[in-house]
């Protein structure tokens, strides 16, 4: 079966960003905010407390306005990332977050009542259908609700919020989409390519000096820019640290860690288990460079393609990934690769490779639909497939949570990665167990240790920048000098000093560092990474039966911590090292098998 390249929008709102249904569905959206800000200043939680009747009008007319922003957005945002210069989906995109901010206002009243009631008639409200089912997120609510300064101080932070803050964010936006990257054919022949097709022509370039050349043109690029790019990663960190200092706190990562769900402890410690391991994936990066017949990798060599002998890569098509992922998503759960199928078959993913999208890829939910859209570029890799793969476990993800209440269906990013990479996992592993061949099997065994290596290094650089970074921007701007200093120290300290070249202005082309609504968006996807790998281990272990207790696990992830979570389910203590060790264990099996086939190619 053929499958479509691109996604569909019209099954959403018929006319792309000039769409007549979108307009009306904003158009109501303001008069329902309108309407919910009515109905909680109404709101008199002593009168209602007998059967809380009142609030339960509350609480479903937010869920109804939160599914459609929801819908509204993922549209108006998959419309701007399948064309940069669609200017009418940007600006849809910015009025869509000014509603968001007018519903946090209403949001802010709201906690603010919560936090009025008295602890024993709180416990009594979460004693009472619906509330009892939504304990967890409504605790964490009035928690955070005592944080919150009045209610006009933080209307005015909400208000100042669209065109600061995420006037900054939107602002990294369009600057990517001005970025153009100049790369040298074999003819001698000089193209420019955007951001995201010189990303996929770098990393699946053959050799390391065609690579090293365009590593070389992909940071003038973004330097030719870095001012620019300074002034944008400089006041979104302003923005949040003045932010975080009104609320009481000077701590840039008691937030993240709020979010996420995550002790302090936990984080420490999965970093410090990685850290001990990482001479192991240091010899997995010298073997790499032996295999180029090079010293030293770059920072462009960890995840390009190895081959010894004649082979050559794989190439997929499209159809042909769809296929691969179906038949392998059936193997551990009927349910994912049903979904799969839904996706390939209703064409929610846009995956066409050309110019004018934005870079990278994600999954995005539309609740009222019941479905999702996948954004990527697929040109044929194997880590095309993972990539695919891995969207596809964020749809899964949302599709085992679609009938919770909205408020059950939050959940933190760390958990978030844990579908997405479970998913990953189930189509490297089919990948190297499928080899025909040893120099395959050593290709794809390749694949997954870079992939490793990025979670243990990649990661742990952006991490460690980060950290640096906003203990610096406390005290003032930092320059775009010494932002690619601080990147370059933190590179050197997470590869251990095992690269022959670094990527100075990764700052700058790393769209993480300038998201909006997830603070440290990088700890994240270690964590997944590792999590998912011990919920992969006990799959391997259990069988077919597992699928019942993943999907139990999934609909958890956003009704207790994230330490509960394992206990409840996993019945691991995620602040110990042994359940970190155990998943790295697994890593560092699949690195000493390379070791082993390798070794007589050196």
């Amino acid at each position: 079966m053929s499958y479509q390249l691109n996604w569909d929008m019209d099954s959403v709102f018929t006319g792309g960003s000039q769409s007549s249904e979108l307009r009306t569905k904003i158009e109501t959206l303001k008069e329902q905010i309108e309407q919910f800000h009515q109905t909680v200043e109404l709101w008199d939680p002593e009168v209602d407390r007998l059967n809380y009747n009142h609030l339960k009008e509350v609480l479903n007319l937010s869920e109804k306005i939160g599914n459609s922003l929801s819908e509204a957005m993922t549209f108006s945002r998959g419309l701007l990332s399948a064309n940069v210069r669609d200017k009418n989906a940007a600006k849809l995109t910015n009025e869509l977050s000014t509603l968001y901010s007018s519903l946090s206002n209403s949001t802010t009243v709201l906690t603010k009542k919560y936090v009025g009631i008295d602890d024993a008639d709180w416990a009594d409200l979460l004693e009472i259908e619906p509330f009892n089912a939504s304990a967890f997120p409504l605790n964490e609510q009035r928690e955070q609700g005592k944080k919150l300064l009045s209610q006009n101080e933080e209307a005015v932070i909400n208000a100042l919020t669209n065109d600061g803050f995420k006037g900054w964010g939107d602002l990294y936006n369009s600057l990517v989409a001005t970025v153009q990257v100049d790369f040298e054919n074999k003819d001698g022949k000089v193209n420019s390519y955007s951001a995201g097709q010189a990303a996929n022509l770098m990393g699946s370039a053959k050799d390391p000096e065609t690579r090293q050349k365009m590593l070389e043109k992909w940071e003038l690029a973004w330097a030719s820019k870095s001012s620019l790019f300074a002034d944008t990663l400089n006041h979104l960190a302003g923005f949040r640290l003045e932010n975080y200092k009104l609320h009481g706190t000077e701590d840039f990562m008691a937030r993240p860690l709020e979010y996420n769900r995550l002790k302090k402890e936990t984080l420490d410690i999965m970093w410090d288990t990685i850290t001990k391991n990482k001479p192991k994936v240091v010899e997995y990066l010298n073997r790499k460079a032996q295999l180029m017949g090079i010293e030293k990798l770059s920072w462009v060599d960890v995840t390009a393609p190895v081959s010894v002998g004649d082979f050559e890569p794989r190439h997929y098509s499209y159809d042909e990934a769809a296929e691969f992922i179906m038949e392998n998503f059936s193997s551990f759960s009927n349910q994912m690769q049903k979904l799969a199928k839904t996706a390939f078959e209703d064409s929610w993913i846009e995956a066409e490779y050309r110019d004018g999208k934005r870079p990278g890829g994600y999954c995005a939910n539309l609740p009222e639909s019941e479905q999702s859209r996948i954004f990527m570029t697929f040109s044929g890799s194997a880590g095309n497939v993972s990539t695919l793969a891995h969207e596809l476990g964020h749809a899964f993800h949302s599709y085992v949570m679609r009938d919770l209440p909205v408020m059950n269906r939050r959940y933190a990013m760390n958990v978030a990665e844990t579908a997405s990479t479970f998913a990953e996992l189930v189509i490297s592993d089919a990948t190297v167990r499928e080899a025909s061949s040893e120099a395959e099997k050593i290709n794809l065994l390749d694949s997954k240790n870079a992939r490793a290596a990025t979670m243990f290094m990649n990661i742990h650089s952006r991490y460690l920048f980060e950290t640096a970074f906003y203990e610096e921007r406390k005290n003032g701007i930092v320059t775009d000098d010494r932002l690619s200093e601080l990147m370059v120290d933190a590179q050197k300290e997470a590869y251990q000093d095992s690269l022959s070249t670094y990527h100075p202005t990764f700052w700058a082309s790393k769209l993480h560092f300038y998201n909006t609504g997830v603070p440290f968006y990088n700890f994240p996807y270690t964590f997944g990474f590792l999590f998912s790998l011990g919920i992969y281990a006990r799959s391997l272990e259990e069988g077919s039966g597992f699928e019942e207790k993943y999907i139990a696990l999934l609909r958890d992830t956003a009704s207790m911590t994230t330490e509960a979570l394992a206990q409840k389910h996993l019945n691991v203590d995620l602040t110990q090292p042994d359940f970190w060790q155990s998943a790295i264990d697994m890593v560092h099996a699949d690195i000493d098998e390379y070791l082993e086939l390798t070794a007589k190619y050196i």
